[in-house]
């Protein structure tokens, strides 16, 4: 019978700490896991931290670091942007 319990606490402690790590900001994410390098740890997991310790700043697409500046967004923009809109009649039932 002690068995069971302690699977469960296992089980939730597992669950536990991947919600914490996906839900951390990834500042948070990043200094956490550079503070778990100085441990030792096996090779996979040793990997996937200094992955998280060396990700860049957002959301992991490069594209905020890589945009245009403001005025070159609003160079580019049509002087007439402007599209109509489509209504499109219900199906009668």
């Amino acid at each position: 019978m002690a068995l069971q319990p302690l699977l469960v606490f296992i089980v939730v402690t597992c669950c536990f700490a991947y919600a914490a790590w996906t839900l951390l900001p990834q500042a948070a994410r990043r200094t956490l896991s550079k503070r778990l390098l100085r441990l030792p740890l096996p090779g996979s997991l040793r990997l996937n931290l200094e992955r998280a310790a060396g990700a860049a700043t957002g959301c992991h697409c490069s594209g905020c670091d890589l945009g245009l500046p403001k005025r070159q967004l609003q160079q580019k923009a049509a002087p007439n942007s402007e599209q109509p809109l489509l209504f499109h009649p219900r199906k009668s039932q």
